[in-house]
C-alpha cells in the first residue's frame, strides 16, 4: 500500500513538473524575443552567406524589435559553426544562416561530423537563392568559356572555394567534371578569401556566388566568363550563361536557409519564420536581394525539409560517382 502511494505520488510529481515545464516553455515563446538574437554565419565576412545574413539581420531587427547580431564562425565547410549552434540553448536566441551545401553535401562528404544535420537542427525556412559566376584570374589569357576549357586542358590549373563541400566547391566540381577539365581544388575558410586570391592571381579560377563576385568583376579585378543560371543576370547582362557558351543545360544555383538548435519550441520557430517572410517581402530587402543577384525563397518547414532530402540524394550520387572526399 505504501509503495503504491509512493508510486502515485511520484507520477503526480512528474505530471506537475511536466505541466510547469510546458507552461514555462509557452510563456517563454509568448514573450520571445526579450533580448538580442545571434545570427551565426558559417563562413568568413564578405562572402555571399555573410552579405545575405547582414541584410536579413538588419530587417529582422526592425520586425522583431530586438537587435539581430551577426557572428561569423568560419571553417570546415560550415561544420564549426554548425557544432556551435547545435550545442547552443534551444531558445531561439542562437540561429544560423546555413548554406545549402551544409545540409545536403556535408552529411555525404565528411566521414566524421561533429553534428547530425538531420537531428541536431530544426529547419525554419529557405531564405534566398542565386546563381554562380565562372571567373578567371586576369593572368589567364582567355576571353570566353570555350577558350578557357581548351586552355585548361593543357595546363595544371587550380580553383578556390569557400571550403571543402561548400556550394562554391561543388559548383566548381560540377563545372570541371562537365567540361572535362583537370584542376586542383584549393579550399579556404570563406568565399571572400578565395576571391581575394583570385584577384591576386594566386589561384586560377572560381565558380563563386554571383553576389560576392560581381563587385570584383565590375571593377575589372577578375575576368567573368559566364553565369551558371539558365538566363543571363541583370547584374552582368553582357556575360553569357554557361549553357549558351557550349555546355547546354548546365545550371548551378546556391541557396541559404535558417536553422535553429533541435528542440527549439515551435512557437518560437514559427515567430522566426513569420518575421523572415515579412522581412524578405519588405521592399527594402527585396531591393537589396535583387541588387545582389539573389532571389527570395521562403518555404515552410515541411517543404524546406523535403527540399533538403531531395537534394541530399542527388549530391550523394555525385559525391560517390566522382569519389570526392573531405578526409
Amino acid at each position: 500500500m505504501f509503495k503504491q502511494h509512493i508510486g502515485k505520488l511520484g507520477k503526480s510529481i512528474l505530471l506537475i513538473a511536466g505541466s510547469l515545464l510546458l507552461a514555462s516553455s509557452v510563456a517563454m515563446a509568448q514573450n520571445w524575443p526579450t533580448k538580442p538574437i545571434k545570427l551565426v554565419i558559417p563562413f568568413a565576412a564578405g562572402g555571399t552567406t555573410d552579405i545575405l545574413g547582414r541584410l536579413l539581420a538588419q530587417q529582422l531587427s526592425k520586425d522583431l524589435g530586438q537587435n539581430v547580431i551577426v557572428e561569423n564562425k568560419p571553417g570546415a565547410g560550415g561544420n564549426i559553426a554548425a557544432e556551435y549552434v547545435a550545442q547552443s540553448a534551444a531558445d531561439g536566441y542562437t540561429i544560423m544562416l546555413a548554406s545549402g551545401s551544409m545540409l545536403t553535401v556535408n552529411p555525404n562528404l565528411y566521414k566524421k561530423l561533429p553534428v547530425n544535420y538531420a537531428k541536431d537542427f530544426v529547419y525554419i525556412t529557405n531564405v534566398a537563392s542565386g546563381p554562380m559566376l565562372l571567373s578567371v584570374s586576369n593572368k589567364i589569357p582567355v576571353k570566353n568559356v570555350a577558350e578557357f576549357i581548351a586552355y585548361a586542358k593543357t595546363k595544371d590549373l587550380n580553383f578556390g572555394s569557400a571550403g571543402i563541400g561548400s556550394q562554391v566547391h561543388m559548383a566548381e566540381e560540377n563545372f570541371t567534371y562537365t567540361a572535362g577539365i583537370p584542376a586542383t581544388h584549393v579550399p579556404y575558410k570563406g568565399e571572400s578569401a578565395a576571391l581575394n586570391d583570385l584577384v591576386a592571381g594566386q589561384i586560377d579560377f572560381m565558380v563563386g556566388n554571383l553576389t560576392a563576385a560581381t563587385g570584383f568583376a565590375k571593377a575589372g579585378q577578375i575576368k567573368p566568363l559566364a553565369v551558371t543560371s539558365l538566363k543571363r543576370s541583370k547584374q552582368l547582362p553582357d556575360v553569357p550563361t554557361v549553357a549558351e557558351s557550349g555546355i547546354p543545360g548546365f545550371e548551378s544555383t546556391g541557396w541559404f536557409g535558417l536553422v535553429a538548435p533541435a528542440n527549439t519550441p515551435k512557437a518560437i520557430t514559427d515567430k522566426i519564420y513569420a518575421a523572415t517572410v515579412k522581412a524578405v517581402n519588405s521592399e527594402a530587402l527585396r531591393a537589396s536581394l535583387d541588387l545582389n543577384g539573389l532571389t527570395a525563397v521562403v518555404n515552410n518547414q515541411k517543404d524546406f525539409e523535403s527540399q533538403v532530402k531531395a537534394e541530399s540524394v542527388v549530391w550523394e550520387k555525385v559525391i560517390k560517382g566522382r569519389n570526392i572526399s573531405a578526409q
